[in-house]
């Protein structure tokens, strides 16, 4: 089983650098998350909800916030049809932590209900 630090390892230099950020700057913030590979890349969750994680995509890495939408943060753009909001990285030196430090006290204080979006058939219900 694919751990975290072993997704990080198998990136370039440069994405690694960027993905070992995310990965140290994510748990300081979110400490009593679980934290996994998830349909192959890192997620961090609280209460078996998906709240934070990062991919590789071509010429990029991305941070995805589930329930960034409802951040009200210029600095995300949405993503998809449901409430997740990204910020993509292509260097280390691009990611602000004191930015990064509080999108992540939003992603543990805003939720929305992704855990029971299937039960649902599709309609998210705000959590917090």
């Amino acid at each position: 089983m694919q751990t975290i630090p072993d997704y990080n390892a198998a990136q370039t230099e440069a994405d690694k650098a960027i993905c070992d950020i995310l990965f140290t700057e994510i748990n300081r913030a979110l400490p009593e998350a679980e934290s996994k590979i998830w349909h192959a890349h890192p997620v961090w969750f609280l209460d078996g909800n998906p709240v934070a994680g990062y991919s590789k995509l071509k010429g990029s890495v991305r941070l995805l916030f589930w329930s960034g939408q409802s951040f009200d943060e210029p600095g995300l753009q949405n993503e998809g049809k449901f409430k997740a909001a990204e910020k993509r990285y292509t260097s280390a030196g691009e990611v602000d932590t004191t930015d990064l430090q509080r999108w992540l006290q939003k992603a543990r204080n805003i939720q929305w209900d992704y855990k029971n979006i299937v039960k649902r058939k599709g309609v998210l219900e705000r959590l917090k």
